[in-house]
């Protein structure tokens, strides 16, 4: 890794043990590798995962589902690339101190950064309240509709913003008391489920690229946030390895239980939190995993904070995150959020080739040296391009939404290129190289006509 870097634009760190209110200040380092594997695993478990593995199993088309063999060896191959991109983008957190979207004021200037930052704000918004409707609906599979929909939606948003609030004293609740209690859970529904004899024979390693994809895509979904937390880390070093060894272990968990219960219920993803609920003491565990889901909300309503403060930087983050959760509890109650989720895939696109453009000009090209996270960080447009190019590679290889405009105007354009995606190709993969190599070009191009401005 490389060596620490102080950042001069922020004061000293504060002497409390939580986030400063501000970005005035420099972040206390507390977190240890083992604060940051627990936090990590605990979002790398989610009750989408589980009925997610869905779209796992069939990522080349409901008539050919992979092979059980296929679905998990895609599980690993797929965790270990994408998490590693999440632990690279969370190493200049721990460099810098600064959260993610601060960061990439070095990376397109400071005025230029905004635009990341409102694209993340309105991404994690929605992820927020659509986690609220994954716990409210949760609960309910346990607890029937005896306590309304809306009341859970309500406990979880307040638990949400209380979390958001003392974040580093939240992911040390996590450390010593959730994770604990998720690692048992895990254990004891995999065993029962497993005991029930699932048939996990059939199908085909047809789908297995695509499959590749998606558990990346699912990993890389991540990478706008690592830096909001990992600026926290002792070290770059245990910011790396808390976010590649706890997040992939839990994802490839998840993913593969996800896996064993849709054999038991048939394919259906709408069965499998009953399989878990069915199963002996199947409600406490589940129970566990439902209560575990907050620090889904709570990640996404924290990294709105945190991009938000890149536009408000001495505005309390305490404000920010309450009105966050209200909106985000708002939109849970009033609005059908399974709709956003098209959405959410689009601008998802966004993020992977960010993260190459910014692991080029960091890493490869020494940006390290000189990344200028000021107020004033002169806008650094050329970096755009590889950006661009690479969010264009990825909906050319992609498979499209059902939306009918995207899906159009993507047909078209794949048609006047004369291009037709293969099987075996990954979008994210494809994105990241195209990005990464016109970075190597650009980059060097835009330092030397900085001076010149």
């Amino acid at each position: 890794m490389a060596s620490d870097v102080i950042d001069p634009h922020i004061d000293p760190p504060s002497s409390s043990n939580e986030v400063p209110l501000t970005l005035d200040q420099a972040p206390p380092k507390t977190l240890g590798m083992l604060d940051q594997s627990a936090f990590w695993a605990n979002l790398g478990v989610s009750l989408l995962g589980f009925s997610g593995a869905l779209t796992l199993l069939n990522a080349a088309g409901p008539g050919a589902p992979l092979t059980f063999a296929a679905a998990i060896l895609a599980t690993v191959v797929g965790s270990l690339i994408g998490t590693a991109m999440v632990g690279l983008a969370a190493v200049p957190g721990a460099q810098t101190g600064q959260p993610s979207m601060v960061l990439l004021r070095g990376l397109f200037g400071a005025r230029l950064s905004y635009v990341p930052s409102l694209l993340n704000t309105v991404q994690m918004i929605g992820w927020g309240a659509f986690e609220l409707w994954v716990i409210a609906n949760g609960a309910q599979a346990i607890f029937g509709t005896a306590v309304p929909y809306s009341v859970w939606v309500l406990l979880g948003g307040l638990i949400t913003v209380a979390l958001t609030i003392w974040p580093l004293g939240s992911i040390r609740l996590l450390r010593r008391f959730v994770t604990a209690g998720v690692v048992v859970a895990m254990i004891w529904l995999t065993v029962a489920l497993v005991q029930r004899g699932p048939s996990l024979s059939g199908g085909s390693w047809a789908g297995f690229a695509p499959a590749v994809d998606y558990v990346i895509a699912l990993s890389v979904s991540w990478v706008p946030m690592a830096a909001d937390f990992t600026r926290h880390s002792r070290s770059p070093r245990a910011a790396f390895g808390g976010v590649f060894v706890g997040y992939s272990i839990a994802q490839v968990a998840c993913l593969g239980l996800g896996v064993v219960a849709l054999a038991l219920v048939g394919n259906d993803a709408d069965k499998v939190w009953g399989a878990f609920v069915a199963a002996p003491l199947g409600a406490l565990f589940f129970g566990i995993l439902v209560l575990r889901e907050t620090d889904q909300s709570f990640a996404n309503t924290y990294s709105t904070t945190m991009s938000l403060q890149n536009l408000m930087p001495r505005v309390d983050r305490r404000i920010i995150s309450v009105t966050v959760g209200v909106v985000i509890s708002a939109l849970a109650l009033g609005a059908d959020v399974t709709d956003y989720t098209a959405f959410l895939a689009l601008i998802g696109a966004v993020f992977v080739p960010m993260f190459a453009v910014l692991a080029v000009d960091y890493f490869v090209l020494r940006g390290i040296t000189r990344w200028d996270t000021g107020e004033q960080a002169p806008s650094r447009w050329l970096m755009l391009v590889p950006w661009v190019l690479g969010f264009v590679t990825w909906w050319l290889v992609a498979a499209l939404p059902e939306v009918e405009w995207w899906e159009s105007l993507w047909t078209s354009a794949r048609a006047a290129l004369g291009f037709t995606p293969q099987p075996w190709m990954s979008a994210a993969l494809a994105a990241f190289l195209v990005a990464a190599v016109v970075t190597l070009v650009v980059a060097p191009l835009d330092r030397r006509l900085r001076p010149a401005r």
